[in-house]
C-alpha cells in the first residue's frame, strides 16, 4: 500500500528551483542594452579562450614539459652511469667538462655531502612534478630539486654512493618556457577585439538612445531634439521612420480634432448668443431669469466640454514659476475658503504649459474647496519630477471610487456628491492635462482627514 500511495513530485514542483535560479540570474544581469550586448560578445570570447588555454596547458605545455624533463633526466642518468663505470678524477673534472660542453649541464660531485631538507612543492608545480616523476622512474636514487630558487636554472641534486651530484640545468631545457608568448598574444588580440567591439557598439547604441529620448520628449508634449533624424542600422532607421510617421499622424489627428471642435464651439456660441439677445428683449420675470441661468449654465458646460476635448495640447512649453501659478489659483478660487500655499525651494521654476497646468491645479483646488473648509496646496521638485499636492478636510472619496471619478461626467453618490453646477469634467480635464505633460494624478488619504490629490509631472 505504501508503494501505491507514494506520489512522485509534480513536474511543476521540480521546475521551481530552476525557475528561481533563472530568475535570480535574470535579476543579476544588467538591464541596459549596451551592457547586455557587451556580455553577448565577451562571454563567447572568454569561453573560447578558456577552452583554448585549457587545451594548450593540458596538452601542449604539459607534453612538451614532460619530454624536455625526460631528455634532461636521461642525460643525468647517462652521466651517473659514466661516473660509476669509468675511472674519474677526484672531483670528476673530465665528466664535468664534457657535460657542460656537450649537454649544456653544469655538473659537480661533492664527496661526503648530504641532501638538503625537502622543501614544500610550489603551488603551480607542473615542472616539479614532471622532474620528480622522471627522476624516480629512471634513476631511482634519493634526490632533491629546486625549481623556484633561481630564475634561469633548475637545481637538481642526486645522492650517489660516495657523493652528491649537483646539476644545474637551464630552465628552458626542462620545460616549455615560451608559453607566455601564446598567452600574451591571446590577451593582446582579446583587448583589441574588445576595444573594437566597444567602439562599434557605442556607435550602434547612440541612435537607439536618440530614438528613446525623442519618444520620451514626445510623450511629455515637448518638441523632439533638433538633431534627431533616422540613423544607425537598418532596423533602427525603420523604427525611427515609424516613430516619425506615428508622431505626424497623431499631430494631424489632434489638429483636425481641434479645428473641428473650434468650428462646433463657434456655431454653438452663436446660437447661445442669439438666445441671450432674444431673452434680453423680454420683460424681467422669474421665468426669464431661470432661462438666462440655463443659458449661462449651457455656456459654462460648453466651455468645459471644449477644454476637455481640446486638452490644451497646442500650448507651447515655457519656464513657469509654480509659486506664481498657485498664488493666482488661490486668488481666483470659486469658493472663499481657507487655502494655504506652500512651495518648497521657491522660486520653483519648471518648463510646463502654463495655462494648461494652471487649469489642472485650479480644477483640483476648486474641487477640494467645494467640499472642504481648509485646503492645503504644496509644491516641490524631487528626482526630476514636479509634485503638487492638494489636501482638504472634506468628506473624501471612497477608495473604490477614486479611479472612477476621473471618468468624464462621472458623479459620486456617496461622500462627495457633486452639486448641480458641476459638469463632472474637472478631474478628467486635470488628469488629461497631467498626462499631456507626461505625468498623472493619484488620489489618496489626506493628513487633514479628507482627500489628497497628487499631481506629478516629469520636468
Amino acid at each position: 500500500m505504501d508503494a501505491l500511495t507514494h506520489t512522485a513530485p509534480l513536474p511543476t514542483e521540480r521546475r521551481r528551483p530552476l525557475r528561481r535560479l533563472l530568475s535570480a540570474i535574470g535579476d543579476a544581469m544588467p538591464k541596459g542594452l549596451y551592457a547586455r550586448a557587451l556580455i553577448i560578445i565577451i562571454a563567447p570570447m572568454v569561453l573560447l579562450q578558456s577552452v583554448v588555454t585549457f587545451v594548450f596547458l593540458e596538452r601542449h605545455w604539459q607534453t612538451v614539459t614532460h619530454r624536455l624533463s625526460t631528455v634532461t633526466v636521461q642525460n643525468i642518468a647517462m652521466l651517473i652511469d659514466m661516473y660509476q663505470a669509468f675511472p674519474q678524477g677526484q672531483n670528476g673534472e673530465t665528466l664535468t667538462a664534457l657535460a657542460e660542453k656537450n649537454l649544456n649541464l653544469r655538473v659537480r660531485f661533492a664527496k661526503g655531502e648530504e641532501l638538503p631538507e625537502v622543501r614544500s612543492k610550489p603551488f603551480f608545480g607542473l615542472l616539479d612534478d614532471a622532474l620528480s616523476d622522471e627522476l624516480t622512474t629512471r634513476i631511482g636514487r634519493p634526490f632533491w630539486i629546486d625549481t623556484v630558487g633561481r630564475s634561469d636554472f633548475v637545481d637538481i641534486r642526486i645522492k650517489l654512493d660516495d657523493a652528491v651530484m649537483h646539476v644545474l640545468a637551464k630552465r628552458s631545457q626542462t620545460y616549455a618556457s615560451n608559453s607566455h608568448i601564446f598567452l600574451v598574444w591571446m590577451l593582446g588580440t582579446s583587448l583589441v577585439l574588445l576595444t573594437v567591439a566597444i567602439l562599434f557598439l557605442r556607435n550602434q547604441i547612440k541612435p537607439i538612445l536618440r530614438l528613446a529620448h525623442a519618444a520620451e520628449s514626445f510623450g511629455k508634449g515637448r518638441p523632439p531634439p533638433p538633431d534627431f533624424r533616422p540613423r544607425g542600422a537598418r532596423e533602427v532607421r525603420q523604427a525611427a521612420h515609424a516613430f516619425i510617421e506615428m508622431r505626424d499622424r497623431i499631430e494631424r489627428h489632434v489638429e483636425q480634432r481641434t479645428v473641428m471642435l473650434a468650428g462646433v464651439s463657434h456655431d454653438l456660441r452663436t446660437v447661445l448668443t442669439r438666445f441671450k439677445l432674444q431673452l434680453a428683449l423680454f420683460e424681467e420675470t422669474p421665468e426669464i431669469d431661470a432661462m438666462r441661468a440655463d443659458v449661462d449654465e449651457m455656456q459654462a458646460m460648453l466651455e468645459d466640454y471644449m477644454a476637455f476635448a481640446k486638452g490644451d495640447s497646442g500650448e507651447e512649453i515655457v519656464r513657469t514659476d509654480i509659486g506664481e501659478i498657485l498664488g493666482e489659483v488661490k486668488s481666483q478660487a470659486h469658493a472663499a475658503k481657507n487655502i494655504e500655499i506652500e512651495v518648497e525651494g521657491e522660486p520653483l521654476v519648471v518648463p510646463v504649459r502654463r495655462h494648461a497646468f494652471k487649469r489642472a491645479v485650479a480644477n483640483l483646488v476648486n474641487n477640494a474647496a467645494r467640499f472642504a473648509d481648509h485646503v492645503n496646496v504644496s509644491a516641490a521638485k524631487h528626482n526630476g519630477s514636479l509634485t503638487v499636492q492638494v489636501e482638504d478636510d472634506g468628506p473624501g472619496i471612497p477608495e473604490d471610487e477614486r479611479e472612477h471619478v476621473f471618468r468624464p461626467f462621472y458623479r459620486v453618490d456617496d461622500a462627495r456628491n457633486q452639486d448641480a453646477g458641476s459638469t463632472g469634467l474637472g478631474l478628467a480635464i486635470a488628469r488629461d492635462i497631467a498626462r499631456i505633460h507626461g505625468g498623472d494624478i493619484a488620489l489618496g488619504e489626506s493628513r487633514l482627514g479628507g482627500l489628497k490629490a497628487v499631481l506629478r509631472v516629469p520636468v
